[in-house]
């Protein structure tokens, strides 16, 4: 979907004419890199959250000819989708958590114990004969 596609179910959805829906999609966009610009996060519940990032200047190198390239600073957006978003992706994986989701009982407050005391002398484990573990997992079908 590009951004004519996305004007276009804009208007569907809502019935305004295309200029309106236009300028609708124009604002939303402006205000989120508005606001990432300012350096903050914008949440859209259900959907994700978008997060300003920056790198700094770096020393990079030039894989062809190993050439010492200087990377000058930079700002950037990253964004981590709602776990609504993913399970609507997903939705075998949300069913069968859901089907699994059972009833959380409290668990009694565990009482605190007295570390382990750690034995004066320490047994060195025996050497892994590797020969015979390749010839196990070779005699295997793949």
């Amino acid at each position: 979907m590009n951004r004519a596609d996305l004007i276009d179910e804009v208007r569907t959805v809502t019935e305004l004419s295309r200029t309106e829906a236009e300028a609708a999609v124009e604002a939303a966009l402006q205000a989120v890199m508005t606001a990432i610009r300012a350096g903050d996060r914008v949440s859209l519940f259900g959907f994700g959250a978008f997060l300003p990032t920056t790198r700094a200047a770096r020393l990079g190198r030039n894989p062809r000819t190993g050439e010492a390239v200087k990377i000058s600073a930079s700002s950037s957006v990253r964004f981590a989708p709602s776990a609504a978003f993913k399970a609507s992706l997903n939705p075998k994986k949300a069913a069968k958590k859901s089907a699994k989701a059972a009833p959380v009982k409290k668990a009694a407050a565990a009482k605190k114990s007295a570390p382990a005391k750690k034995s004066a002398v320490a047994k060195k484990a025996a050497p892994v004969n590797k020969s015979a573990t390749k010839a196990a997992t070779s005699t295997k079908k793949r």
